[in-house]
């Protein structure tokens, strides 16, 4: 990209221009001009890239983080359907069972709804948007190697690009590399202390092949196929089947430890017919494949702390997966990513970027929706057998059984559903589960029969097979 005009505008850099990083750059871009630090070179179109690590695999973005997306970029969520994605309603357009094996009902009372496409694609239109900012120039093929600074306050970073070492004085840096974020080296370098992490690993393993849709279904707005894993019984298997664009079904099969999905494809469908409902296997009957199987074991839940350092330096903020990375099952990470930009964006429109303490209240609003996907996802994962060296708390399993009955109520009740969807779906915090909403259907009863069987109409399954 061109070299930017000089301005008088503070200066930022921001690590990594994968989704997280991209979004961090808009947010900055209303108060600093911005340098976004690539170590790849990034691609011209929607393919998938070395720098993400799950590209391969299913990919939805929850209304959460819809918002936050068209918060951040006004108009974005349009350019991606036209691009090929797709608004999904929730539940309306999708056949879902919950890990406690309770069918949803396809209401369509709720407002919610998931952005569906391929990674590339949400990518690269990320990219074309955000990089067209004249207040954001990209440098590609460059490696942040550290910081500058001292404890108490950043300078700058350290990069090497083209076989040279050189260092990139800046206002402000902001840490969005992804799970691989060598953040903590970085803070004990400088003097810092260490940062508490946690880790909690399910064991779970993906496979992913896409498929060309079957039948005629590319031709209509076939809902999304969820069949959760249940970590009661383990091992835990699951699968999704996303349609996308290009007339595609992106198809992620999962298992924890001991009964991984295969990466034989003789096997893909036979290991999808096995789950605990076959609707998945069955839908891809006479699907014709798309290249290769991909696989995937990086999918540990692990979180570090940083909002809880006794010490921060100023002008330095940590973003996205670099605090913390979720089971991918759930779909949270680019939710996260869109509202901690937002936080970053809400500071700074109160507080001067280079004020001290700015940084440490952006690491603070951070953490918030960051804390919000690491409850949902380690309440569930947590149960898994090695998941953790201890196990569940007391207080755990209590909230685990109430969930299940949210999901209960929800799936027979929409009021209920609405307060459920609220939370899963990163717009409102957990106590909404606890709202007259959610309490009073689920004392009064089930407005309609728990479900036995997927809600998939005749017509729908007949379009698959045609």
């Amino acid at each position: 990209m061109p070299d930017r005009v000089t301005t008088n505008r503070p200066t930022a850099v921001v690590i990594g221009a994968s989704a997280a990083g991209l979004f961090a750059a808009a947010a900055l871009a209303e108060f600093a001009d911005v340098t976004l630090v690539e170590r790849d070179t990034l691609p011209d179109g929607p393919e998938v890239r070395r720098g993400v690590p799950q590209g391969h695999h299913a990919h939805l973005v929850w209304s959460g983080g819809v918002k936050a997306f068209s918060e951040l970029l006004p108009g974005i969520v349009d350019e991606v359907v036209a691009a090929g994605g797709r608004l999904v309603h929730i539940m309306g357009d999708m056949v879902s069972r919950a890990p406690n094996e309770v069918w949803f009902r396809r209401f369509t009372s709720t407002h919610h709804h998931n952005l569906v496409a391929s990674r590339p694609l949400l990518d690269y239109v990320l990219r074309s948007r955000v990089l067209t900012d004249p207040r954001i120039i990209l440098r590609e093929n460059t490696q942040v190697v550290g910081l500058t600074g001292t404890a108490g306050v950043v300078t700058g970073v350290r990069i090497k690009a083209d076989a040279s070492d050189e260092r990139l004085s800046t206002d402000f840096v902001v840490d969005a590399s992804g799970r691989g974020s060598r953040a903590p080296q970085w803070l004990k370098e400088l003097g810092l202390p260490d940062i508490e992490t946690k880790e909690v690993n399910a064991g779970v393993a993906y496979s992913t092949r896409v498929f060309k849709a079957p039948g005629t279904t590319a031709a209509t707005a076939f809902p999304l196929i969820n069949v959760q894993a249940n970590p009661a019984r383990t091992p835990g298997q699951g699968g999704i089947i996303l349609p996308i664009e290009g007339g595609r079904w992106i198809v992620t099969l999962s298992g924890s430890r001991g009964g991984e999905p295969p990466s034989d494809p003789e096997a893909f469908v036979k290991f999808a017919l096995g789950l605990g409902h076959p609707i998945i296997g069955d839908l891809l009957k006479d699907a014709e494949p798309i290249g290769d199987i991909h696989t995937s074991r990086s999918t540990a839940n692990f979180r570090r702390y940083y909002e809880m350092s006794s010490l921060w330096p100023d002008r330095y903020a940590v973003l996205g997966d670099a605090i913390a990375a979720y089971n991918p099952v759930y779909g949270h990470g680019l939710t996260v990513a869109a509202q901690c930009a937002l936080a970053v964006r809400d500071v700074l429109r109160s507080h001067s970027l280079t004020a001290p303490g700015t940084a440490h209240r952006v690491q603070r609003a951070a953490a918030r929706p960051v804390s919000a996907a690491w409850d949902l996802a380690v309440g569930q994962d947590v149960f898994y057998p090695g998941a953790t060296d201890t196990p569940p708390t007391a207080m755990q399993r209590a909230l685990a059984r109430y969930i299940d009955r949210c999901v209960e109520t929800g799936a027979t009740n929409p009021r209920a559903l609405g307060a459920l969807l609220d939370v899963m779906s990163l717009e409102r915090p957990p106590a909404r589960l606890f709202s007259a909403d959610m309490l009073w259907p689920m004392i009064i009863g089930r407005r309609k029969a728990q479900l036995t069987e997927p809600p998939l109409s005749h017509k729908e399954r007949e379009a698959a097979h045609r």
